[in-house]
């Protein structure tokens, strides 16, 4: 007995069956409203019947849509982006679109690549979230009437809404926590000096700095690139130094794994000798050892908050937020890797003598101290 090849279902094959024509089945699949419900239900049917999934392609080519969003992020490696690329899936799929992924890893040609390969494919709208993008690329696409939404500075073009992270809060929040066991001699990781966002992480630490009565001097921070590689090579930098300091806050949690690692390389002990605080709070820092003390940034918050700013119109828009600039709050969560100044530290801000406990300091809970 001989199989019969399985003739491919198309777009006729589905008109046939609904008795409709090809024209009215395109329609349906391109949900244009004005089809009569009786026909769009005996296509539909059809459709399930058959197993009928459209040519996305060919459906863009006819209804001049789509029906993709382009997302823009810094490097796939750091598992932050991840978590938030498969947020932002979601919930463009929910509003009937796909996504097109371009990762720069921080360089300025790849990003300029990254934005003309999505205005090659017709993206209807862009979500930038390099924390930091140039200015002349967003004005490209506001110039095409390309709809973004971008982590930093675009109120200046009336097509761009801008989302803004509220560092200050959440580092203000770690220097305290800091500062409240004992530590004044806190060092701080950068990240890449040309990215808007590490500027302003920087700049909160030296704000949240001056308000416990320390003037940064130059030599307490130190530039990395948020990757694992740079902390570490960050951290020998400061260890190679007459004196070390009782903690470091980085820029990021990769950074702050890094340092981890260069720690342990150098036999000593977290936080018993160094006190280390990240920042983004990704799922990893749950689990490195001990548990990393970071400064929550939800990047599931913010791709929702990014994919439902941009004004679509495929399916539903119920979801759009129309607001010009948008706040995605940061948190400190404490876990193991921050601790008290050691007793008898000459580095220690109550001298010889140990900080008293305060039950909303101790490492290990979920709260942070009141800021002074």
């Amino acid at each position: 007995m001989t199989s019969q090849k399985l003739r491919p279902v198309d777009i006729r094959t589905v008109a046939q069956r609904a008795g409709v024509s090809i024209a009215t089945v395109s329609r349906v699949m391109n949900q244009v409203s004005s089809v009569d419900a009786r026909l769009a239900a005996r296509v539909v049917k059809a459709a399930k019947e058959l197993n009928y999934t459209p040519n996305t392609q060919a459906r863009a080519l006819v209804s001049g849509r789509s029906r993709l969003i382009g997302l823009i992020v810094s490097e796939i490696t750091n598992p932050f982006f991840p978590e938030l690329i498969q947020a932002f899936e979601a919930a463009a799929v929910e509003r009937g679109y796909e996504i097109l992924i371009g990762s720069t890893n921080y360089s300025s040609e790849r990003m300029t690549q990254c934005v003309r390969r999505m205005v090659e494919r017709k993206v209807e709208g862009v979500a930038v979230m390099t924390f930091g993008m140039d200015e002349d690329l967003l004005r490209e696409l506001a110039g095409r009437n390309i709809p973004v939404v971008s982590v930093g500075s675009t109120r200046k073009l009336e097509s761009a809404t801008s989302i803004e992270i509220d560092y200050s809060k959440g580092i203000r929040e770690a220097v305290q926590h800091l500062a409240v066991m004992g530590h004044r001699d806190i060092s701080f990781i950068t990240g890449p000096p040309h990215l808007l966002a590490a500027n302003l992480r920087k700049a909160a630490y030296v704000a949240s700095m001056a308000e416990i009565g320390v003037k940064v001097p130059a030599s307490y921070m130190i530039e990395g690139d948020h990757t694992m590689e740079g902390g570490f090579a960050a951290a020998l930098q400061l260890f190679d130094r007459e004196h070390l300091p009782t903690a470091v806050l980085c820029s990021n949690d990769m950074t702050a794994i890094g340092v981890l690692h260069a720690v342990s390389t150098r036999g000593l002990r977290v936080p018993e000798d160094i006190s280390i605080i990240g920042f983004d709070d990704i799922h990893m820092a749950q689990f490195t050892v001990p548990p990393l003390t970071s400064v929550r940034m939800d990047g599931t918050d913010l791709a929702i908050a990014a994919c439902n700013a941009l004004p679509l119109t495929a399916k539903s828009n119920a979801h759009f937020v129309s607001k010009e600039n948008l706040l995605v709050p940061t948190k400190l969560t404490v876990r193991q890797t921050s601790g008290y100044v050691r007793p008898g530290s000459s580095r220690s801000a109550a001298g010889n003598e140990r900080p008293r406990s305060n039950h909303l300091s101790e490492p290990g809970r979920n709260t942070v101290p009141e800021g002074k």
